[in-house]
């Protein structure tokens, strides 16, 4: 079996995607559902999925559980929830109660647009995190390179919740930089409560030249870093289609993973996302 462990869909008529704007964003604008995404993951050889919230909208969660609940590929759901809401845990419950809601699996909030540099370790986001370890769920982190430390310090605080990096923490792979991103991951890998998406590479190199070579050192730090037994592979499908289709993507990382063994493979492109997720 192999595992998608991040993918999204959205339908522009339900509610607008806010953070779609500009020119390079563009062919985005369009309806992107799982009628969208089932031949490629069945090209591709992709037997389960996760499907990953886009929008800090309470609405959204319900429907991708109601969707993951009617869908062959959909395995586990990663929706979002206000944390600093003094009845986050109820909340919490009561989305396990929705149709689909046995499929709630994790929660992420977009870290990465919060002005506040350590807006994870507010008291009132703690308090929520809390509640997110004590439900049973997971907590995804969609960050900046800059967000890591905050990162590292909120999953020591928090030994009991399995923090989940997505995208690698986005490092400036366009530019080649290795550095201060690579030690600030290397910082958070440390905790083994951390697990990392092989995903998002593509949309952070440069979408019309890039090549798996481009990408190996980013890939590498995290496998080195987080070992594959903590590492997942993502397609980050539908963005990854602004630099290369949802096979590219694979491809891609079939090529960087080719000198693991074959149990750590497994593990990548299995394993990890199916412990993590519970699929």
């Amino acid at each position: 079996m192999t595992v998608d462990a991040h993918h999204h869909v959205w339908d522009l008529s339900v509610r607008d995607q806010d953070w779609i704007t500009g020119p390079e964003l563009r062919p985005l604008r369009r309806n992107f559902g799982m009628t969208d995404l089932a031949p490629e993951a069945d090209a591709a050889g992709v037997d389960r999925t996760v499907v990953v919230q886009t929008v800090t909208v309470a609405e959204e969660t319900p429907e991708l559980l109601a969707l993951a609940e009617e869908s062959r590929l959909v395995a586990a759901v990663v929706g979002w929830t206000d944390l600093t809401r003094p009845d986050v845990a109820d909340e919490l419950a009561r989305l396990r109660e929705v149709p689909g809601g046995r499929l709630l699996r994790g929660i992420r909030h977009q870290v990465q647009g919060e002005r506040d540099p350590g807006w994870l370790l507010r008291p009132d986001v703690r308090r929520g995190l809390a509640a997110v370890a004590d439900a049973g769920l997971v907590y995804d982190l969609v960050v900046l390179p800059s967000q890591l430390a905050a990162c590292a310090r909120t999953a020591a605080d928090h030994p009991g919740l399995t923090f989940v990096l997505d995208h690698l923490g986005k490092p400036p792979i366009v530019t080649g930089a290795l550095e201060p991103w690579a030690g600030a991951v290397r910082v958070l890998a440390e905790l083994p409560n951390t697990v990392c998406k092989l995903s998002g590479m593509v949309t952070e190199a440069d979408p019309a030249r890039w090549t798996p070579e481009d990408l190996r050192p980013y890939a590498d730090t995290v496998l080195e870093a987080f070992g594959p037994d903590r590492t997942m592979f993502g397609s980050d499908w539908p963005v990854c289609t602004l630099a290369a289709t949802y096979g590219q993507v694979l491809r891609a990382a079939e090529q960087l993973t080719a000198h693991l063994d074959e149990t750590e493979r497994w593990s990548v492109f299995t394993a990890t996302a199916t412990r993590v997720y519970r699929v």
